[in-house]
């Protein structure tokens, strides 16, 4: 009897990709999404905040104790795997580099291979398991240099797929019945900087695949130029983009090695905007020097961009990074105080955004994903929550929507 492997993966979705890239691997196991019937563990971790490296080194221990056997990968591989292998509670510890060789790796034990940043494998997917929506990476690694950053040590430099790769595994997903892909890497808006290619000419080549929808991971404000922005016109794009700002005062932005500036990020985002995009993005608050005065200039900054959707965190510490050796720390209860004050602001920005839109008439273009306490989920071209009562059968479907109702957590319609 084989025995039973469960992946746990923490963090991005550039992770969640290279959990797929392990599971088409898997020869000589089997694949299950029960926890509790998993003789294996394989944990592809994160380490992006303290917060990442603290869950997956207890979610590690924790399956230890449970006489399972487990396996670490990920960003975290080089970080927490040794000392992790060290106190025996994994058995193996691998880098993203040997995720393709899991069937040998998982009969093995006591291992520590180091992740080397310098691979980017070549697997194309046939399907991405329990999904209706594929992430598909276009690039791995990341070349800026932000204070408070620690991926780009653990994910290397930026590196291209070559373009003729990507588009032949967006066949294969379409072939499986995926009707959006997500692209998704490192650093995504760096693609094909290294082979003469751009973002804006794959997703233009994606839109001759039987592909309905593309979604694009976290862009840099620097790297969204005139060639990108001809591409908001184009149906094939959903009506999001997540542009990564990280703050609103530009001091702020000098201490974090940021390249980009409040003034032209207000520009770009009301530019976004006027063609009809959400847009969302990352925060950072409690970042040191972030004093009160500057605080109150960044949140009335931040309270002019139109945006519709937010991913905030507290600055987390992270050895290694400049940021780590900076003086004038931010109270923690300041810093969480902060953080709400941005997301109530944006929650705000999205109730008013969905009002507008019934108000305008325009309707809800809906990938069904799941079915949950009732009803089905799913989200609109707008990256917006969507819930659907029906006795009908809507997995996996795409829903038009004319006549739905605007809450506060999410569009509802009954069909």
């Amino acid at each position: 009897m084989k025995q039973k492997v469960y992946f746990k993966t923490f963090g991005c979705r550039t992770n969640l990709f290279d959990t797929q890239v392990m599971l088409a691997h898997l020869k000589d196991f089997e694949h299950t999404n029960s926890e509790e019937l998993a003789d294996i563990v394989v944990l592809n971790s994160c380490t992006v905040t303290n917060d990442a490296d603290y869950s997956a080194r207890a979610y590690a221990k924790k399956m230890h104790a449970l006489n399972k056997k487990v396996y670490f990968t990920g960003c975290g591989a080089n970080k927490e795997g040794r000392k992790l292998l060290e106190n025996k509670q994994v058995s193996g510890v691998f880098g993203h580099d040997h995720k393709t060789q899991i069937n040998r790796l998982l009969s093995q034990e006591g291992f520590f291979y180091e992740d080397k940043q310098t691979e980017l494998e070549s697997t194309l997917l046939t399907n991405f398991v329990g999904k209706t929506r594929a992430f598909v990476k276009i690039q791995e690694g990341c070349d800026f240099k932000c204070s408070y950053c620690i991926i780009p040590l653990v994910r290397g430099k930026s590196r291209s797929l070559e373009r003729t790769h990507i588009l032949k595994q967006i066949d294969l997903l379409a072939q499986a019945g995926i009707l959006e892909v997500v692209l998704t890497g490192t650093n995504v808006g760096s693609f094909g900087l290294d082979r003469g290619d751009s973002l804006a000419k794959l997703v233009k080549e994606i839109a001759k695949t039987p592909i309905k929808r593309v979604r694009i991971g976290s862009l840099e404000p620097a790297q969204i130029d005139a060639e990108f922005l001809e591409l908001l016109d184009h149906p094939i794009l959903e009506k999001h983009l997540h542009i990564a700002l990280q703050h609103s005062h530009d001091t702020m932005l000098r201490w974090m090695r940021r390249r980009n500036r409040t003034h032209t990020d207000m520009a770009l985002l009301e530019k976004v905007a006027s063609k009809g995009f959400a847009i969302g993005t990352d925060f950072i608050v409690g970042h040191p020097h972030e004093d009160e005065n500057i605080w109150q200039e960044a949140l009335d900054n931040f309270k002019k961009l139109p945006l519709t959707h937010i991913h905030p965190f507290i600055y987390s510490v992270r050895s290694g990074t400049p940021s780590s050796k900076m003086p004038n720390r931010v109270n923690g209860n300041i810093a969480k105080e902060r953080l709400n004050q941005i997301k109530n602001c944006v929650q705000n920005n999205n109730l008013a955004f969905r009002q507008s839109l019934k108000a305008q008439g325009v309707a809800l273009e809906v990938l069904v994903e799941g079915f949950k306490g009732g009803v089905y989920l799913g989200h609109d071209q707008f990256f917006n929550p969507v819930h659907l009562s029906s006795q009908e059968d809507l997995s996996g479907r795409w829903v038009v929507l004319t006549d739905y109702e605007v809450r506060a957590d999410a569009s509802f319609a009954a069909l």
